[in-house]
Formats: structure tokens, sequence, C-alpha cells
């Protein structure tokens, strides 16, 4: 029986293109980065807790570079990719690093099922997954915004998100042992759309969508930026939230 291709909602072209420009917007004084940052000091928390000491890491997505100073500190052998250098949904090279970490990346492959399998395949054995990206219960304010902008025919503007129970099945399916998947939330606060918007773009965290619809009109912006700031507070402030779904995993 022939294999069955996933749909292609993503593009990497785009998404390549949304890390230049994230990575073009990090050199403005006031650059959002808050969602890595969080993403990376769970991670060292993470192999703090638990006492790991890796000797061959790999690190996907982390643009900053802290999370493998960090390692790198700690006498471990660091190995550094994104979604420009490296295709999650083909097999890694090597089949021998002690720790994989995905940050802000996995979200936003095709084949999620095929991903996890190849990085379970890239750890030596007793080597651990860390995966971390935004889960479903995030942008909840945006969301309401967009279909306010199009109520007669609202088009596809945002990413699928995973939950955790679709993360577990998948880590299950991608044959990890000792699976763990966790959330936590960020709560960050706008006085706009246009600024969430442009923290989106700071992080690398704009659409990547492989088709997507035509850029909103003047009166559908409109629209959507007064949704946006129906649950404002009396400081004129929306709160969003950010729901981070984090995947452990085991190979043994």
């Amino acid at each position: 029986m022939a294999s069955q291709v996933p749909p292609q909602i993503f593009s990497r072209r785009r998404r390549i293109a949304g890390l230049r420009r994230a990575r073009v917007r990090q050199a403005k004084r006031d650059a959002a980065r808050y969602i890595l940052d969080d993403m990376v000091e769970d991670v060292l928390d993470r192999l703090e807790f638990i006492r790991m000491s890796p000797t061959r890491v790999l690190v996907i997505g982390d643009w900053t570079g802290t999370l493998a100073l960090s390692l790198r500190g700690g006498g471990s052998d660091v190995t550094e990719h994104d979604v420009a250098t490296l295709d999650e949904e083909h097999p890694v090279e090597s089949e021998s690093y002690d720790l994989i970490v995905s940050l802000c990346s996995l979200d936003r492959v095709n084949d999620l099922p095929g991903a996890l399998l190849h990085l379970r395949n890239a750890l030596a054995e007793g080597g651990m997954m860390i995966a971390s990206f935004l889960g479903a219960g995030s942008l909840v304010n945006l969301r309401r915004a967009m279909l306010a902008a199009e109520p007669d025919r609202p088009a596809a503007r945002m990413h699928p998100l995973v939950d955790n129970q679709a993360a577990s099945a998948l880590m299950q399916r991608a044959l990890f042992k000792r699976q763990v998947v966790d959330s936590r939330t960020l709560t960050a606060s706008f006085g706009s759309l246009d600024r969430l918007v442009s923290d989106l773009r700071d992080q690398g965290l704009g659409s990547a969508l492989a088709n997507p619809p035509p850029a909103l009109d003047k009166a559908a912006k409109a629209r959507a930026g007064a949704a946006f700031l129906d649950t404002a507070s009396d400081q004129g402030r929306v709160l969003e939230i950010f729901e981070i779904l984090t995947l452990t995993g085991w190979k043994n």
C-alpha cells in the first residue's frame, strides 16, 4: 500500500523567509523575543532538575544562540540548526545525540508524526528529546479578531495548532518511551492588534501557510483592530495568551 502524503499546510520557503525577517527585526532595541527566551529557560531548568549533562546535543530553532551557549558552558558538544539548514521532515544525518531540543519549529511541519520519528531515530540509546512550541490554547484574541475581519466568509489565516491529547498520541506513535506532554501559559498585554502582529514577526512566528489568502483590505483591518480591543481593560490593554506545549521523550 502506498504511503499517504501529508497535506501541505505549511511552506518551508515562507518559514525560512520569516526567520530571516525576524533576525533583521531583532536589531531593533525593542524587538520582542520573550517566547523563545522562556523556552530556553525552561529547557535549562528541566536539565538541571534531572541532572542531565549531555555530551552531544542538537539544538533546532533557537536563533538567539542562548541555549547552545549555556550548554557549551557545561561541556556539551552542540550542533545548531534552524529551518534553513535542517528539514525536520527528513532523516537527521547523525544518530548519536544524547539530547535533541527543538524550539518553535515542530508546530509548522506538514508531517509532524514523521518529524518526531526522525528526531527519535537521531538519538543515541537512552537519549532524550525536548520539543516546545505554541499549543492550541494560544492567541485566542487574535483568532477572534481574524473572524471579525471577514464575518461573511472568513479565510483560513491562522495556523492549526496541536493540543495536549494529540501531542501525547503523536509521541506514542513515534515510539518514544516515558513520554510526557505538559503545558504552561505566558500572558502578554497589547495596546493594539498591530503591536501583537509585530511581536509575532519579531520572533519568526508570522504566517507560514502554504496557500495564504489575500491580505486584508482597509475595512477588514479596521474591523479586526476594533474586535481585538473589545476585551481591553480600562487602561486599553488586551491580555493575549501563549500556550506553550513541551513534549519530552526518551529513546531506550
